[in-house]
């Protein structure tokens, strides 16, 4: 990295008001929940993908029941 390069980073965290080094950590840490995530149209084509089939599934009344008939039953089944 140059001098120059380094005065540079050193007045961004000045004008964040905070030590260049808590500034590298937070756009460090920036960088790595992003790179996590993934891109935006990596998730939106596999919600698409998602959308274009169907699954069947019980009407929500239904469901609610089914979910209530099995808080009651016991662990052992």
């Amino acid at each position: 990295m140059s001098e120059a390069e380094f005065r540079a980073l050193q007045r961004l965290a000045r004008e964040k008001g905070v030590p260049l080094s808590e500034w590298v950590r937070q756009v460090l840490r920036k960088a790595q929940r992003n790179d996590a995530v993934g891109p935006a149209s990596k998730k939106l084509a596999a919600i698409r993908a998602a959308a274009r089939h169907e699954f069947p599934a019980p009407d929500i009344d239904e469901m609610l029941a089914e979910i209530e008939r099995g808080y009651g039953q016991d662990a052992g089944g």
